[in-house]
Order: structure tokens, then C-alpha cells, then sequence
């Protein structure tokens, strides 16, 4: 018996005894492992979207996590409007003008020219759009990877169960029913050993247990669970139970060719897994726009001599460090994709639909 575990819709939990660590951070990607159904389309569609985006900006679990940041800047921004009023003098709420407190040589106003940021942002820019887009990249990949895998596994369980029979030697039905039960059974056990190796181990071991205990044989279970390379292990059942069908060899030969996809869709995902965008572009990306925010107060003290006392620059700059670092956070996000995708919903999908298949009627016996 299985159940659907993949969130339908994406945030954080709404119960209030939800741990913190499921609000933002690593705790909070599985929830969003979203699945869409045609409602759910309608509401991304909704004129209302931008005021409902606007309206949870506060409770986004990106911004969140760039929590630290954001007061680091912001820090820098305080510090540089404090420092150049008490020693540039400054205007008290009722326009009158004072003295600085700060007198000196040295008490001089800090500044950067502005130039100097706006030389080097279409570098920053297409830094920050190569990295989203390379990440972006990878989780359609992934994605594909597993688009690949439930249009394979429907294809194999459907030439087993219409091909099954050979030469017109009489089929017994039960034993139909047996050797196509273990191919579906096989095809989800592929697919969510799969689903086992992409994951965190303390996310999904419990689950994968029970899960193979419940559906197989408890030999068939163990040894699934045994093994080195489950997937591996569970690729091999899924071929000896494909062997044993009764049909002429070059529709089994065509059936194992779904087999060969799934060891390519394997490899890729753990290739995405292994290998991250090159740490160096990363890091590179992270220190420059770091180092461009934290300097970037300094350039925008007097382009604000507009406002009481300079003032807005502060809000200005929490804003621009919440939406730049908020870029590089979904980029970090996105790069490592599979704790993001349903993968228990697909595993539920592809489980359901090869159960359905193999209960269909097959040659020999639509009389």
C-alpha cells in the first residue's frame, strides 16, 4: 500500500509546532517538492499574484536564509550614516542645522565614488546569470532524468504485459498474473532505490525499508537493502524477472533496451549529485558580490542627500543586499536538485501506473 509523499503545495509548514529547522535552510526543501494539478496552475496564473508574493516576502525561507548577510550590510550602512553625521554635522527633525559632534583632522566623511560600482555591475550581473542558469540547468536535467524513467517504466510494463505469450502455447493465467506482478513490482523497486541513493540518508532509510518490506518478498527485500548499489541490485531483479517471460527473444531484447535508459538516467543523476557547478566560479561569484555589497554603502551616502539626514540609504541598501543575495541563494538552492523534486510522488506515480498495466489482458486471453 502506498502513499503519496510529495507536497502538493510549496512553503514552509502552517502548523505552529513545526520545528524552526523546517522554516528555512535544509529543513525547509521538502517542502518544496511541488506538484502541480490544473488548480494549482490557475492560482500561478492569478492577476492577485504579485500583491500575494509581496505580501510573504517576509515569510520567504530564501530571504531568510540570507538572514545574516542582509544585517551584515545593513551594518555597514548604519555605520556610515552614523559616522558621516557626527562628523559632517547633521539636521534635526525640525530642519535646524548642527555642528559635527566629532571634530578633528582625521574625522573626515567616509565615500566611494559610485562610478566605481556601476563599471563593474554588467560583471557582477553576468556572473549571477550564468550561476542561476547553470544550476537552473541542472534541475532540468534532473527533471528530465525522471521524465525519462516514468515514460520508460509505462513502456516496459506495457510490452511485457501485450507481448506476453510465444508460438501460441497456452497461458496459464496465474502464472501470468505472478511473473507480471514481479516486473511492476521489479520497475518500482528500481525507481525508488533510486529515489533512495539521490537522497539523504536519514531523510529516506527508514522509509525505503518498510516501503521494500511491505511490497517484496522478504528475501527479494533484504537483498534489495543488502546491496552496495541498491539501484544497481534492483536493476538486476527487474532483468531476471524480464528473462523469465514466455516470448521470442527479440521482444525481450526490445523491452531491455528500457533497461539501458534507466542505467543512463542513473549515471546522469549521479553525476549531478557528485559534481557541482566548479567551487571556484562559486566562490569567486560569492566574494565579489559580498565585497561589492558591503561597499557599496559607502558609494550611496550622497546620492541620498535628498532624504533627512541621508537616511533612506540604510532601507535602500537592505533591500538591494535582500534581492542580490536572494539571487545567489536560489542559484545554491537549484544547484543540488533532487532534495527539490517529488521524487517519492514520482516513485508513487510510476508504482501506480505499472500495477494498472500489468492487470490488463493480454493476448491469448481477451476471449
Amino acid at each position: 500500500q502506498r502513499t503519496n509523499k510529495s507536497a502538493l503545495f510549496m512553503g514552509p509548514p502552517t502548523d505552529p509546532s513545526a520545528p524552526a529547522t523546517d522554516l528555512y535552510g535544509e529543513g525547509s526543501r521538502k517542502y518544496r517538492r511541488t506538484v502541480y494539478t490544473h488548480d494549482q496552475w490557475v492560482k500561478h496564473r492569478s492577476p492577485d499574484r504579485f500583491v500575494n508574493n509581496l505580501s510573504t516576502l517576509f515569510n520567504s525561507g530564501i530571504y531568510k536564509n540570507v538572514g545574516k548577510e542582509v544585517v551584515a550590510t545593513t551594518s555597514v550602512a548604519i555605520f556610515v550614516w552614523a559616522w558621516n553625521l557626527l562628523v559632517g554635522g547633521y539636521q534635526d527633525l525640525s530642519g535646524v542645522a548642527h555642528d559635527p559632534i566629532i571634530q578633528g583632522e582625521w574625522a573626515k566623511i567616509v565615500g566611494l565614488p559610485l562610478q566605481a560600482f556601476t563599471t563593474v555591475s554588467p560583471s557582477l550581473g553576468l556572473l549571477l546569470a550564468f550561476r542561476t542558469n547553470s544550476s537552473y540547468k541542472r534541475w532540468d536535467e534532473a527533471r528530465k532524468f525522471w521524465g525519462l524513467n516514468i515514460n520508460h517504466t509505462r513502456d516496459l510494463n506495457r510490452m511485457a504485459t501485450a507481448w506476453y505469450g510465444h508460438d501460441g502455447i497456452p497461458v496459464d493465467p496465474t502464472l501470468r498474473a505472478e511473473h507480471l506482478r514481479q516486473v511492476s513490482l521489479m520497475t518500482w523497486a528500481f525507481v525508488r532505490s533510486m529515489k533512495r541513493h539521490l537522497s539523504p540518508p536519514a531523510e529516506d532509510e527508514e522509509a525505503y525499508v518498510s516501503e521494500l518490506n511491505a511490497r517484496l518478498a522478504p528475501e527479494q527485500a533484504q537483498a534489495m537493502i543488502d546491496a552496495a548499489h541498491r539501484p544497481n541490485r534492483a536493476l538486476y531483479d527487474l532483468s531476471v524477472a524480464i528473462d523469465r517471460l514466455p516470448m521470442h527473444f527479440m521482444r525481450k531484447n526490445a523491452i531491455n533496451k528500457n533497461l539501458s535508459i534507466f542505467e543512463d538516467t542513473l549515471g546522469g543523476s549521479e553525476r549531478l549529485l557528485s559534481s557541482p557547478v566548479p567551487l571556484f566560479y562559486s566562490r569567486h561569484t560569492a566574494r565579489f558580490l559580498s565585497t561589492w555589497l558591503l561597499l557599496l554603502p559607502f558609494a550611496m551616502y550622497e546620492p541620498f542627500n535628498g532624504s533627512w539626514n541621508h537616511v533612506m540609504e540604510i532601507p535602500a541598501i537592505a533591500l538591494a543586499s535582500l534581492f542580490l543575495f536572494g539571487i545567489e541563494e536560489l542559484a545554491t538552492q537549484l544547484e543540488e536538485p533532487f532534495t527539490i523534486l517529488p521524487m517519492q510522488g514520482f516513485c508513487d506515480k510510476i508504482g501506480a501506473n505499472c500495477d494498472e498495466i500489468v492487470g490488463w489482458r493480454g493476448q491469448g486471453l481477451d476471449e
